[in-house]
């Protein structure tokens, strides 16, 4: 597959979780929702996923969702908590994924007042000054637990305490997160938290919402009356095993995957910065450990367009993204560039590296020096 450098868009699916996935269509093809024996078996091997999901993710109380992936889960979130709620403040990061940001103009044009949440030059947001904002009418909040553009974390144990404290609800997209780095609920109380499989080697076409206990939101939808009426349609029961098999592969090999990949980013990120032209964008210290975020700039201090640099490097075999991919095909500047302080031409010159499990130092070597001859054939990103 050449240099695949876009796991934050999407990753190789697991052989494992192939396999998985064909013994599950082998096996449990009848509909969850027929009384008879293979439809039994087939909604016990789903319940047995959603149990299995709910204790990954240290939340054996919560209420999994199963959804088509990340978008639906966050709208399923952010829609059905905020219908059922009085419209109010809802507090946002603007660093937040397309769906999210999409789902919370909606909120507004149904009579909620949309905030995005003030960043530092990092992306990330200081408890000290989240906390006063928590106040009425402030009644829901919703936080990326990690960046797509720019791989920032988020100090999520401490604005979910907070948010806990002030008896505000609060929703993480958690999608980049999720695989990435440790996420416990159990720990950190998120009410609603959306993943998607495909982002840690899963399935695509599957994600989750995942509720707090007591929790009640409206469906989008409506039909058969499928995951407990939130979510209508016949459920795809072998996605669900993708899923969850995907994400117990990827913990067990997280305490070790995780530290590799940081330490290979890490001397990615030193050759690169010595290359004139590039420099980083975003945390330095508390981000995704796969994840690597860079500003283009020509050798007169010009920005470049990032867009460009992602069609050249797909044309000598390495696959990277100049942002979000479910934005890649706007012209726009990045909103989480612009969110801490870039131009709109530095915002239009970002280019984003993520890695996987099967990336190792010798396969990132050439990639610096590739990158450094590209520099001075790219245009000058649009400053508008």
């Amino acid at each position: 597959m050449g240099l695949y450098l876009d796991a934050c868009a999407a990753t190789p699916p697991h052989p494992q979780v192939l396999a998985a996935m064909a013994e599950a269509q082998a096996r449990f093809w009848a509909n969850p929702s027929s009384l008879h024996t293979p439809g039994v078996e087939a909604a016990e091997a789903l319940e047995r996923c959603r149990q299995e999901l709910a204790e990954l993710l240290g939340a054996p109380g919560h209420r999994v969702v199963f959804t088509s992936g990340g978008t639906e889960a966050d709208n399923l979130a952010l829609l059905g908590l905020g219908r059922r709620l009085k419209p109010g403040r809802l507090l946002l990061s603007p660093l937040e994924h397309p769906a999210v940001a999409q789902a919370a103009a909606q909120l507004q044009r149904e009579g909620w007042q949309v905030v995005l949440l003030p960043v530092g030059p990092d992306g990330r947001i200081d408890p000290t000054d989240f906390g006063p904002l928590l106040a009425p009418p402030t009644r829901l909040v919703s936080i990326g637990w990690a960046s797509s553009e720019i791989g920032t974390l988020q100090p999520m144990a401490e604005l979910a305490r907070l948010c806990r404290d002030a008896g505000v609800p609060l929703h993480s997209d958690a999608v980049q997160a999720v695989g990435q780095v440790p996420v416990d609920l159990g720990a950190v109380p998120v009410n609603l938290l959306s993943l998607s499989a495909h982002k840690f080697q899963g399935p695509r076409g599957i994600g989750a919402l995942l509720l707090a206990p007591g929790l009640e939101i409206e469906p989008l939808q409506h039909g058969g009356g499928q995951e407990g009426g939130l979510r209508p349609g016949t459920e795809a029961v072998a996605l669900a095993i993708g899923l969850v098999r995907a994400l117990a592969l990827r913990l067990e090999a997280l305490p070790r995957e995780g530290p590799r990949l940081g330490a290979c980013r890490d001397r990615l990120l030193e050759r690169l910065l010595a290359c004139p032209g590039l420099r980083g964008s975003g945390a330095q210290g508390q981000r995704l450990p796969h994840h690597l975020s860079l500003l283009l700039r020509s050798a007169a201090g010009v920005p470049l367009c990032g867009r460009s640099a992602v069609r050249a490097l797909a044309r000598r075999g390495v696959a990277v993204s100049s942002g979000s991919a479910c934005s890649s095909g706007r012209s726009s500047p990045s909103a989480s560039l612009l969110a801490i302080g870039c131009t709109a031409a530095e915002a239009r010159s970002g280019l984003r590296l993520s890695l996987g499990p099967w990336i190792d130092d010798d396969a990132l070597a050439p990639l610096p020096g590739l990158l450094e001859s590209l520099l001075p054939t790219l245009p000058a990103a649009d400053p508008s």
